[in-house]
């Protein structure tokens, strides 16, 4: 499952997000960007991607795309889990909803972590630090959810605000979260990313396999 995390999840416990056509699913565009095929080397997967989007991005070990469809960024990425770890509640930490999406939106454009909607919120629980001032300067959430596993996504902080540990509380805060369900935690980072590789280590997770994030647009009838 964890090789090929968004089928297992969209075929999975989030199957209500799901726009699916035989072999392939993807999330509504409002909620996240990625899609994914129960076997990316089949190309009767691909044709029936091509059913419900011409653009795609895909995560997994290694993807090639078939005639009719094209590779237009990939982004080496790394595969953490934490099967050891044990999280830590924090009692700064503030359960962020709906009425939080705008001010999520406005720190996820500081700080960069990666993809993050307007609904993207749907897929789990997100929790958040804010200053003094009540202005959120870092959160930290569940996105991908599969059968006994929960990614841990969108882990970030003002840039202000970085050096004070902020992440690292929230991603243990986190955890404890999905731990406590009994299920495991797991996230990615991108490869060249070596502080946040060396954090999440610290943390107790472990390199569990490289992947890539890999978009593709169709070129053809597909």
């Amino acid at each position: 499952m964890l090789k090929n995390p968004v089928w297992a999840a969209l075929a999975g416990p989030q199957a209500c997000f799901a726009e699916a056509a035989g072999d392939a699913a993807r999330y509504s565009p409002e909620i996240a960007p990625f899609a994914a095929l129960r076997d990316p080397a089949d190309p009767a997967g691909w044709r029936d991607l091509a059913t419900i989007t011409d653009h795609a991005v895909l995560t997994g070990p290694s993807i090639t795309p078939p005639a009719g469809w094209e590779t237009t960024e990939v982004l080496a990425g790394v595969q953490m889990i934490g099967q050891s770890m044990t999280g830590v509640d924090d009692p700064d930490a503030v359960e962020l909803t709906e009425a939080d999406v705008p001010e999520m939106l406005e720190l996820v454009a500081r700080a960069q972590p990666g993809p993050f909607r307007k609904r993207t919120i749907d897929l789990g629980r997100y929790l958040g630090i804010r200053d003094t001032g009540g202005r959120l300067v870092a959160m930290a959430g569940e996105r991908f959810r599969l059968p006994g596993w929960t990614e841990v996504s969108a882990v970030c902080t003002d840039p202000e605000f970085r050096g004070k540990g902020l992440g690292a509380r929230l991603t243990l805060a986190v955890a404890a979260g999905i731990l406590a369900r009994g299920e495991l935690p797991f996230l990615h980072t991108v490869h060249d990313n070596e502080n946040a590789i060396r954090l999440y280590g610290r943390l107790g997770f472990e390199h569990s396999g490289d992947v890539v994030f890999a978009s593709f647009r169709r070129t053809a009838t597909a």
